[in-house]
């Protein structure tokens, strides 16, 4: 890893520290909720986060499919290990909110059960390629793989609007209190700038990677 990212990472780390102490001291309690409603500063844009590498590692697999380049697959890589980190990111923080909200720290409800279904499909896309030794077949096989697990995301993301759920559906930006909506957008932009982070330097370790794979 070169210097810059490593600065780079530094920098991305120390954003995301700030983001933080502004969800804890510069937003106010919500009225039913009370404090508890801080973590949605961070839950919310993992979520996005997640979601939107997911959506990565799709682009990356009809990328590979259609050019046969191996810059796709590098992404592939890169999109599928991020995008589980922050699914299980989102699966914790989603049980630490829903313990005091519904006294349980899981429950089959629509959203959190379609979370699950959506970082195993992914996760067991990283299993398969662990055990594929050829590059060609590995690439190929993991993409097709991708393109079917996608279908898990738009699913979480409108279930909550067409299903009953104790999930409580998305509250438009507008109508949020300017403080908590100035705290959401600083969070989630601080959220963005790491997720990028990880994925170029994990892109880039899959370079690596398959340039050693190929010179053995």
């Amino acid at each position: 890893m070169t210097r810059n990212l490593l600065i780079t990472g530094a920098l991305a780390v120390l954003l995301q520290v700030g983001g933080m102490v502004a969800g804890l001291t510069l937003s106010p309690p919500e009225q039913h909720m009370s404090d508890l409603v801080r973590i949605m500063f961070v839950h919310v844009p993992v979520a996005w986060a997640a979601m939107a590498t997911f959506t990565v590692t799709l682009v990356a697999a009809i990328g590979w499919l259609s050019t046969r380049r191996w810059g796709w697959d590098h992404l592939l890589d890169a999109s599928l290990e991020v995008g589980v980190v922050l699914g299980v990111l989102l699966s914790v923080q989603g049980s630490v909110w829903g313990y005091p909200t519904w006294g349980t720290w899981w429950t089959w409800d629509p959203r959190l059960t379609s979370v699950a279904v959506m970082v195993l499909s992914f996760l067991g896309i990283l299993a398969l390629r662990a055990f594929v030794d050829d590059p060609d077949k590995r690439a190929s096989w993991s993409a097709a793989a991708s393109i079917l697990a996608w279908g898990s995301v738009p699913f979480t993301y409108f279930c909550v609007k067409v299903m009953n759920s104790l999930h409580q559906k998305q509250t438009p930006w507008g109508a949020m209190a300017p403080e908590m909506l100035r705290v959401l957008l600083l969070n989630t932009g601080t959220v963005t700038i790491l997720t990028l982070w990880m994925l170029v330097a994990r892109y880039r370790l899959a370079r690596v990677e398959l340039q050693r794979e190929l010179d053995t």
